[in-house]
């Protein structure tokens, strides 16, 4: 393990200047229109309707009718002042077969999408894969097959020859932790695969591949200089006494290496595209599982990254035990949790942007974070959502915190804009600033959205605000210690 490089000199009071406010989204789970318009089914088309699909036969077939809505969506956007919105695009909405023949009506969903965005002077964050492979990609074997690097160059370069001319930031992948690993978002899952650590680590490795090649690309034909870069899971450790140095180290290593022989770390995605090789913590640990690299493979994966994006919801507090090994802190009773049954930990927004950038150099975005919650409208016509605000708050105070000790943090997207289909839990989660009631479609802004434009309004000073309705009144803040 290097040594940690220094961070550099801190942001006086927090936020830059430049730091963007954004919110985010994906294709499959807001967009429906799943087969109007000449668009073909995805994996997880395939998947919703088979028997063992997502909770309660829930489909994205209409999901938010983004499709049909997305000008009353960028309204929404603009009265809540987003300066950037991270969205995906529906690779078989505009290569129905994932190559060959494009769909115009898909693609030209998209230039109106940009052009909305644009006129309510919000930038677009485009990412280009988020789960929904073609499915009749799967089928040629998908990400196991070696042809998907240059599949996904030439869907790459239809995106770039029609949207880079009003959009600069790129994201290739999103997640492949996730729909490599194992999790809701499982590509294997939905297609009814059930690969061994070796076909996945192959797997990750042609993923690799295709994110290389896609950097090439967007550069090379891009019509205004971009910006483009990789968005990751933010796997992290970080120690629960922030004073203890062996604690700090310790964490800082299990965040920057390979510390199972999982797919559920940092480093066996970043350090070769940010250093050229696979980790060798990680390679000692796979073994002969580890993918055979061809000549000229590492060459295509190493590629100048403008930043690289972490999705960030919790992380694993810990410290050093007397004999100097991690130990994970034991889980009190009672600890908050969200809907979605993850814990609460507002001290991973602090470490993980730190750990990240101190070891890869990058610019760090937070291109994901949020929780699910028990929303509802009431009956005078508000969500009261008072455990989000106070969640993102918690969180953000962190997010701040690094960037005051020099985290070269760009910006945040809160995940995500609308409640939306939530993978294998349908519609059962709402993560969303926005309700929407999906009989109707009706949109409902949360209390949680009216803060969060406080927030952007005050470039993150309404945080030292103790404002948990969101609409003006004040409320006492939660003194309960958290990591």
């Amino acid at each position: 393990m290097s040594p940690p490089s220094p961070i550099s000199s801190p942001v006086s009071g927090g936020f830059s200047p430049e730091f963007v406010w954004g919110a985010a989204s994906s294709a499959y789970q807001i967009e429906g229109a799943a087969d109007i318009d000449g668009r073909a089914p995805s994996i997880w088309d395939v998947h919703v309707h088979s028997k063992d699909g997502a909770y309660q036969q829930h489909t994205g077939d209409v999901a938010c009718d983004h499709y049909h809505r997305y000008a009353e969506d960028v309204g929404h956007m603009q009265r809540l002042g987003l300066g950037a919105y991270r969205f995906s695009i529906s690779w078989p909405r505009v290569l129905p077969q994932g190559v060959g023949a494009v769909n115009e009506p898909g693609l030209d969903f998209y230039d109106r999408l940009v052009d909305a965005l644009l006129a309510a002077d919000i930038d677009p964050y485009v990412t280009l894969y988020h789960w929904d492979l073609p499915y009749a990609l799967q089928l040629r074997g998908g990400w196991m097959n070696r042809q998907i690097a240059d599949w996904f160059a030439e869907y790459t370069g239809v995106i770039v020859d029609r949207l880079s001319d009003r959009v600069t930031n790129w994201m290739t992948l999103n997640e492949p932790q996730i729909f490599l690993g194992g999790g809701p978002g499982a590509a294997w899952s939905v297609a009814s695969v059930r690969p061994t650590l070796k076909e996945r680590l192959l797997s990750v490795h042609h993923c690799l591949l295709a994110h290389g090649d896609a950097c090439e690309v967007i550069r090379a034909r891009a019509k205004k200089p971009p910006k483009v870069g990789l968005s990751i899971v933010g796997v992290n450790w970080f120690p629960t006494d922030n004073d203890d140095a062996r604690s700090v180290s310790l964490a800082r290593e299990r965040t920057r290496g390979v510390p199972n022989a999982d797919l559920w770390n940092t480093a066996w995605y970043m350090d070769p595209v940010v250093h050229g090789r696979y980790p060798a913590e990680g390679l000692v640990r796979f073994g002969d599982d580890a993918p055979t690299v061809q000549p000229g493979d590492m060459e295509r994966i190493h590629q100048k990254q403008d930043f690289v994006g972490l999705n960030v919801y919790h992380g694993l507090p810990g410290s050093a035990d007397d004999e100097g090994a991690w130990v994970d802190e034991p889980e009190a009773q009672g600890r908050p949790r969200t809907a979605l049954d993850w814990t609460m930990t507002p001290g991973s927004l602090y470490w993980c942007p730190r750990y990240v950038h101190e070891g890869y150099g990058t610019p760090v975005y937070i291109t994901e974070h949020g929780l699910s919650n028990t929303d509802w409208v009431s009956l005078d016509g508000r969500v009261r959502d008072t455990a989000r605000i106070d969640f993102t708050r918690r969180y953000l105070m962190e997010l701040r915190r690094a960037a005051s000790d020099g985290v070269d943090v760009r910006g945040y997207f809160h995940w995500s804009i609308l409640d939306n289909f939530e993978w294998g839990q349908g519609y059962k989660e709402r993560f969303g600033l926005i309700h929407v009631d999906y009989s109707t479609q009706k949109r409902t802004p949360k209390d949680s959205y009216h803060w969060y434009a406080k927030v952007i309004a005050t470039h993150g000073a309404h945080l030292d605000e103790q404002d948990y309705d969101g609409v003006g009144a004040l409320a006492p803040a939660a003194q309960e210690a958290l990591p």
